[in-house]
Parts: structure tokens; sequence; C-alpha cells
């Protein structure tokens, strides 16, 4: 495994992170708490020093899992979360102000229940889980940050920005006054490139690259015949004709890069091919995932060819809509 200075900070993180999304055991249904924890185990073995989860994951039963195995793990791991929206609105929508949605008080209190949830202190990295960048001027998530940093419990902050949407994040970048940005960033994907990730890296912002494999999308195993849970999100996010569009992009990306082309591999590296991004955070949800995801790392960078193959399939869409 290899390590990334996560910008400002001091934090040297694995250049493959470990998404907490799934093992909340709402929106992503399967699988068992077992099977989190020892796909989380296992993801350490390999190296993962860095796990992104938020309160928002089974309502903290994510942060709860998290806690459990980094408070066993015996070696430094860095731990993501967020402050979830209080109007439990994601994105976050223009016109609705900051007191909706992060007023200071509720800040602070989330602050303290993922302490609670994570059992552990400090919060390495706290993450606003939505951003509006009217909010800009507000002195309500500026003062909570400095508040909660002066106070030991979180030692760096960031925001994760709309889906598809990376220039939200300029300005605050701008501010000097957050360590990381969480951005979507994958094959299909690659606005961050233009103006965020050339952002941060001049002011020294570290980047989170999430959505590695398009929810399923990039992992090589979606067909127009694969089924979802009622309940479950990719049921959501693969609805109507998605999935047919997904499998003729795959196809196409397939055909360019040569049959044998093991896709899921060639999105991570993909990820890590930007000198801008200092971890991506696939999920991984059993042993086998975190095996196959964390060996990555010793592949590294694409070749400039492959990239210039892979500019060609950025394809503007979003399926969060």
């Amino acid at each position: 495994m290899k390590y990334r200075r996560l910008g400002r900070t001091n934090f040297d993180v694995s250049e493959i992170g470990y998404g907490a999304w799934g093992i909340g055991g709402k929106q992503w249904l399967g699988g068992s708490d077992d099977e989190s924890l020892g796909a989380l185990g296992r993801a350490i073995e390999l190296g993962v020093n860095l796990i992104d989860t938020a309160l928002a994951y089974g309502d903290g039963h994510s942060e709860k899992l998290v806690g459990q195995v980094v408070r066993g793990a015996g070696r430094r791991i860095y731990v993501a979360t967020k402050v979830p929206p209080k109007n439990r609105i994601w994105p976050a929508q223009r016109g609705v102000g900051i007191e909706q949605v992060f007023p200071y008080d509720y800040i602070m209190r989330c602050a303290e229940e993922s302490l609670r949830n994570l059992g552990l202190e400090p919060i390495d990295l706290l993450q606003l889980h939505v951003w509006n960048p009217e909010w800009i001027g507000r002195e309500e998530w500026r003062r909570a940050f400095e508040d909660l940093k002066r106070s030991g419990k979180v030692r760096a902050v960031g925001i994760s920005l709309s889906d598809h949407d990376p220039d939200s994040g300029l300005e605050a970048v701008r501010t000097g006054l957050i360590d990381a940005v969480q951005a979507i960033y994958n094959i299909f994907d690659q606005a961050p490139e233009n103006a965020l990730f050339p952002l941060c890296q001049s002011e020294n912002v570290g980047v989170l690259a999430r959505v590695p494999l398009d929810e399923g999308g990039l992992s090589g195993h979606l067909d127009e015949n694969t089924r979802f849970a009622p309940g479950d999100f990719r049921d959501f996010y693969f609805r109507g004709d998605r999935k047919k569009q997904v499998v003729q992009h795959v196809n196409a990306l397939r055909k360019d890069l040569g049959g044998d082309a093991n896709v899921p591999e060639i999105a991570l590296r993909f990820c890590i091919s930007h000198p801008a991004v200092s971890s991506v955070i696939p999920g991984m949800r059993t042993r086998r995932h975190a095996e196959s995801n964390t060996a990555v790392s010793e592949q590294g960078p694409l070749p400039a060819e492959t990239l210039s193959v892979l500019k060609r399939h950025a394809w503007n869409r979003n399926f969060y809509s």
C-alpha cells in the first residue's frame, strides 16, 4: 500500500481508503455485520489506514462498526465522518439557508454523537455531508469548525460536495478554512480535473475521491438483468433504462481498452493517477472486495496512453436526480 499526504494536514493516508456507506445496513441491503467487520479488518491488514463513514450511514451504525474495528486495530487509523444535513435533504438545495441545514448548535451536537458512536477521540476529519456555496460567508459553519478544532475534538475539517458539481466547492477551498474536500470522481465523471483539483493542489487541500466505481456501474458485474432488493439504494440509482445505458458505456470502454480489461481495477487506478487525489474511497463489503481493491495500489497510476483512452469516456449525466 502506498500513502499520500492529506493536504495541509500531517496525515499520511492510504491511497486506497475504505468507504463505509455500504456497511450502514439501511440503503445497501444484503450482507451482515460479521461480513462487514471482516472486510474492515482485512482492509486494515492490507494497509488501509483511512476510513470514511458518516452519522447518516445507518443512523450511526456504520460509525459504530468502524469504531469497533479501529479501537482494536493496533495501529494508527484515520477516521473521517460527516455531519448530516438537519433537513435530511441530499444534495443541498440552492436558496435554502444554512439555518435549516447546519446551524451551529446542530453541528456541535452531531460531532458529539459521532464521537460517542465511534468511541474514539478526536475525530480525524469532520466533514459537512452537503454543501451550498451560498453559505460561504455564514458564520455558523466557520465558528463550529473553529471551535471543534480548538477543543481538540476534531483534528481537520472539510466538506462533501454536491453530486456532479465539483465547482460548488471552489470558494470554500479558497477560504483556507477547510483541510479537505470530498467529490465524485471516476471514469464517467472527470469534471473535478477542470477546476477543483488544480485549486486544491495550489491551496494544499486534500481530496477524497468518492464513487470511483459509479455505485457499481464500473464494478464489471452489472448487466441489464441485475436486480436489487426494493429499498436498496441501487434499485433507485439504476432505475428505468439506466442499467442498459451503463452496460453500453462499459462495453464501449472495454472495447477501447481490450476485451480482457479489468474494469474495476482500471477505474480505481484512474483515480489514483491524478496527483491531487489523496485517497480514493471505494466501498468494500466483503474480504474479497478488500483484497482486490487494496491490490490496486501496487499496480500504481495508469500509463499516459490508457488515460488518454479514458478521457473519451467521460459521460455527462446525473443518476442521483
